[in-house]
């Protein structure tokens, strides 16, 4: 009985160990930051306001993160402070001007801005790379077994004597210490059980082993830290790499990836399951692309892009991305022989791309012209007119205050040669080179120059957008001079 409550006990409370809780967030005030911050060798504190939604969401990765590093050899604590309640008057002294604000301290002292990613996994790996060495000393072959049995990649260089790759290898190290965990080792014992003198090996965490790719990778290049680098980044995530969401950007077009339950904690064999079907084919066009897994939970807004909001069933989904960022769907169910076969259409570009786009307007005549991703390139591209754009979203609070004017705007310059042109950026695909990362997002593509458009950054009164097409206008706007003076009509 005993034995089956202490299961129960441990069952229950593994998720707690896994994904931490707010018991493992420290909370420090004005009373006590000072005396309780000095307690603790490594902190990043969160400075937050509780109405903030930025912080909101944060607040859980933060919490698990904290879960995660808080057993960490050397230790790394977690902990916030209230800007609204309090802890104002440190807020105020460590200069906090926006939520969430996250800053490194040592020893009791502020040591640095924190820039790392805002998911747990990131923060930990950020947070790891701040204290001890940049590499870590591998005295023994039991720390070097330690080291390479945790979940992560692993560069270590093995050093018999001092040479121009080990200091390459160090002043690597120092510069990317946040990205990749490395380690050196001069033992003898090390060395000898490895067999090696003087080399630099990639080590695959023992969760991402498979049959058809070798689970180390040597360094044969020399003793420059660029090649090095160039090097671990070409090689460590492997065939088809765990993309999460704080190494996404490691993933470069063209870009093939499998979306479904992947989850290394709570189901690794069936994670690996699909994985290497994945891998048997990937095998055969690893020179035409770059491939990866992803938990389609975590890129659920990755999904929406390619026009699903709910992915029922456990196979998984590919969705790619070609050199143009043109995106293609494998429409039939997964198996290695459709999945072949989307590969070889997709690389002998026989494939449709998917356009994420409204319907066409059946009318287009209002002051501002309705631009979706079917119709851009008739209104936008090759309108043959100077054009302001202006990508919105339907809920955005700005883009409602700026409708009127922008409603304004069309009216007054509709006989210019000039377009006023709005493209709701939710519910389309937003063509390169426009980049949008907020709403509104407005753009000045000049009729003679559409592929380098100009981030609009002017005010947002008619008159202000007014006194901007003038100046930039090709040619001269009929009604206005170059100043945005209205012209006097002739008598």
């Amino acid at each position: 009985m005993i034995q089956r409550l202490f299961l129960i006990l441990t069952v229950f409370s593994l998720p707690l160990l896994i994904f931490g809780s707010e018991d493992d967030v420290f909370e420090f005030t004005d009373d006590d930051f000072s005396t309780r911050i000095a307690e603790h060798e490594t902190v990043l504190v969160m400075f937050y306001a509780p109405w903030c939604g930025h912080c909101k969401k944060l607040k859980p990765e933060y919490a698990k993160a904290a879960g995660i590093i808080k057993t960490n050899d050397p230790p790394v604590t977690l902990a916030k402070v209230d800007c609204t309640e309090g802890g104002k008057e440190t807020c105020n002294k460590f200069g906090v001007s926006g939520y969430p604000t996250l800053k490194i301290f040592r020893n009791g002292e502020f040591s640095s801005e924190y820039n790392g990613p805002r998911e747990a996994n990131g923060i930990v790996k950020y947070m790891k790379a701040q204290v001890g060495p940049s590499s870590k000393e591998l005295k023994s072959v039991a720390d070097l077994e330690d080291f390479l049995s945790k979940d992560d990649v692993a560069v270590v260089g093995f050093f018999e004597t001092e040479s121009d790759l080990k200091g390459a290898f160090q002043k690597l190290a120092d510069k990317l210490r946040e990205k990749f965990r490395f380690g050196h080792t001069s033992t003898a014992e090390v060395l000898e059980k490895q067999g090696e003198t003087d080399s630099i090996i990639l080590f695959r965490p023992k969760h991402l082993h498979n049959k058809f790719e070798p689970n180390t990778v040597e360094y044969e290049g020399g003793a420059k830290k660029e090649e090095i680098e160039t090097w671990i980044n070409k090689n460590y995530h492997g065939l088809v790499g765990h993309r999460e969401r704080d190494n996404s950007n490691d993933f470069k077009n063209p870009l093939v990836v499998a979306y479904y339950s992947v989850d290394y904690v709570k189901n690794a064999k069936g994670t690996n399951y699909w994985r290497n079907r994945i891998l048997k084919v990937a095998k055969g066009f690893a020179s035409s692309f770059t491939f990866a897994v992803s938990s389609k939970d975590d890129f659920q807004h990755e999904l929406n892009e390619y026009g699903y909001d709910y992915v029922k069933g456990d196979k998984p989904l590919i969705f790619a991305r070609d050199e143009k960022n043109q995106k293609f769907i494998m429409k039939d169910e997964f198996s290695v022989e459709t999945f072949e076969n989307f590969l070889t259409q997709l690389k002998a570009g026989k494939l449709e791309p998917y356009l994420k786009s409204e319907a066409v307007p059946e009318d287009n005549s209002g002051p501002v012209t309705v631009a979706v991703a079917k119709n851009f390139e008739q209104v936008v591209t090759n309108n043959n007119k100077d054009t302001l754009i202006e990508f919105y979203a339907p809920w955005c609070g700005h883009c409602k205050k700026l409708a009127p004017v922008f409603d304004e705007l069309g009216e007054k310059l509709k006989d210019e040669e000039v377009a006023i042109v709005k493209m709701d950026a939710t519910a389309n695909d937003v063509p390169s080179p426009f980049d949008v990362r907020g709403f509104p997002t407005l753009y000045w593509a000049p009729k003679n120059d559409k592929i380098n458009p100009v981030r609009y950054e002017g005010g947002r009164e008619l008159e202000d957008f007014i006194k901007y097409i003038a100046k930039q206008a090709t040619s001269e706007l009929k009604g206005w001079d170059r100043k945005g003076k209205p012209k006097k009509e002739e008598l």
